[in-house]
């Protein structure tokens, strides 16, 4: 019987960078891809636009489904001869319960492969600046569950012998159990004076670190209302933080910033946002598709040369524009004598890698500045053919027509609304000791938003968040749900609205 593959991919500790080139690879082949809480969802943006995405995510008392319905998802997926990707937090074997959904997998006769991850017990103390060894203090560590199975009769941690090494000692998931594992250690000989640091969302912007002792690291908890999920850290290697500490020097640490622009489009402004320090969460409200009839741009292509232009004015109109030449068997020389125009550096630099020249690039990124831009280098009667989104402003089309250019729209792709079910938790996009940033790259980023959570629910989710536009349009539209911007790019670009985002809290740190 013919089966698929199910690749059981460690993501790492929280920071999407951290993720291995093998799953990298596995993402990016994925038709399915099932993943936890605790993965970043921008490593989802590696994934083909057409792949399905499964949140099954736990958090205490609240599980998207069982381990059991989970294992046999991952199975059912397969069977269907899907290549499947179960995207797990840290590293699939360490507390992940890998090896329950690698089992059931091994007894039907599934293919998989494991893909190990860089577990939070070493990276997290890493980006708070604590090694886990260091040759003057400690030359090994441990790796224990902070809560083991209720059902258990005897515990497995040997107590004992943590309570006397000299081990640097980490625990996974113990916050709730903080208590216990205090008073085992310290009702065994562990010194009251042992340092102690919790590290909560370790690896991303918002890391929060809190240090104490055996002797009081209980009660700043309570007094600091410290919640899951951290990685606890006791020993001296503790002590070296405040020589070692550096994540938390970064200009835009502890501040997150959601993008709301679709997977396949986020991954260079992600890097950005990671490399200043800040949190770059992806929250897609628009999916990119190919059009459900090619029948008006197939017509447009048959006879591309009856056009004096052809305008580009998004990255995906060139992509789906280039990808159905190809599909259809047609020669890009073609394309020999249509000049082409350009809305953006970026789109620019799309067509260009295709080997063409870009002849005209307006200044302005709007469709306004390039009709008047394109009326110094046409005369009434000539064609000109616009590949666009079913969703495009009918501004451009418009302006060119009223001077007596003749306009041949073809929808090209869709910008659409992300299929299924978006079951992430919201609220916690919005929440950080700092004030989030959203960021709206499009006058439908916007729209999708308010019809994904719901337009009451959307302005108060907002409401303590920076707004940030790449534009006057997509500003426009923000302030139609009645909500103001604080940022506006200078430039319509996406590098042009992290500049205006950097001057916007440099100036904010100022005051």
């Amino acid at each position: 019987m013919n089966s698929g593959v199910v690749y059981l991919v460690g993501a790492g500790p929280g920071d999407p960078r951290l993720i291995t080139l093998r799953g990298k690879e596995c993402i990016e082949k994925a038709q399915v891809i099932v993943y936890d809480r605790l993965v970043n969802p921008s490593l989802l943006s590696y994934a083909s636009p057409g792949a399905e995405m499964i949140y099954v995510g736990k958090s205490p008392g609240n599980h998207a489904l069982d381990q059991e319905k989970i294992n046999e998802l991952l199975a059912k997926r397969a069977r269907a001869n899907k290549i499947v990707v179960r995207l797990k937090g840290g590293d699939p074997f360490v507390f992940g319960r890998g090896g329950e959904e690698v089992e059931l997998l091994a007894e039907e006769g599934i293919p998989f492969e494991i893909v190990p991850g860089i577990t939070s017990a070493v990276a997290v103390p890493a980006y708070a600046g604590i090694p886990v060894t260091h040759r003057d203090c400690v030359s090994g560590f441990s790796v224990i569950t902070g809560h083991e199975e209720e059902e258990k009769d005897e515990t497995a941690i040997q107590w004992d012998k943590l309570a006397r090494s000299k081990d640097t000692l980490i625990f996974l998931m113990g916050v709730k159990n903080l208590g216990l594992i205090v008073d085992q250690l310290v009702s065994r000989g562990k010194s009251l004076h042992t340092p102690v640091a919790l590290i909560r969302w370790g690896t991303l912007g918002r890391q929060e670190v809190l240090q104490g002792t055996l002797e009081d690291i209980i009660l700043k908890v309570k007094e600091k209302n410290f919640r899951p999920p951290a990685v606890i850290i006791v020993g001296e290697v503790v002590s070296l933080r405040e020589k070692m500490m550096w994540w938390e020097k970064k200009p835009f640490w502890g501040r997150r910033v959601i993008i709301t622009r679709p997977y396949h489009l986020q991954k260079s402004f992600q890097e950005k946002i990671l490399e200043l320090g800040g949190e770059a969460v992806s929250l897609p409200t628009v999916e990119i598709a190919p059009p459900d009839d090619y029948e008006p741009l197939d017509k447009a292509l048959d006879r591309v040369k009856d056009f004096s232009w052809i305008v580009f004015t998004s990255i995906n109109g060139v992509k789906f524009f280039f990808e159905r030449i190809k599909a259809l068997g047609k020669d890009i020389r073609e394309l020999g004598g249509v000049n082409i125009a350009a809305i953006g550096p970026k789109t620019a630099e799309a067509v260009e890698e295709k080997g063409i020249k870009i002849a005209f690039q307006p200044e302005e990124y709007r469709a306004e500045a390039v009709a008047q831009g394109l009326l110094e280098f046409t005369s009434p009667g000539e064609e000109i053919l616009l590949p666009r989104a079913d969703i495009a402003r009918p501004h451009l089309a418009q302006a060119l027509q009223d001077r007596g250019v003749r306009v041949q729209e073809a929808v090209t792709y869709h910008n659409r609304m992300p299929r299924g079910k978006m079951d992430m938790d919201f609220e916690e996009f919005f929440t950080g000791s700092k004030k989030p940033v959203i960021t709206f790259s499009s006058s439908s980023t916007v729209r999708n938003f308010f019809q994904l959570v719901g337009e009451e629910k959307g302005r108060e989710l907002v409401k303590g968040s920076l707004l940030a536009s790449i534009g006057p349009i997509t500003s426009e539209t923000i302030r139609s749900f009645g909500l103001e911007v604080d940022i506006e790019a200078s430039r319509y670009t996406m590098d042009g609205l992290l500049e205006g985002i950097i001057d916007y809290l440099e100036k904010e740190d100022k005051e």
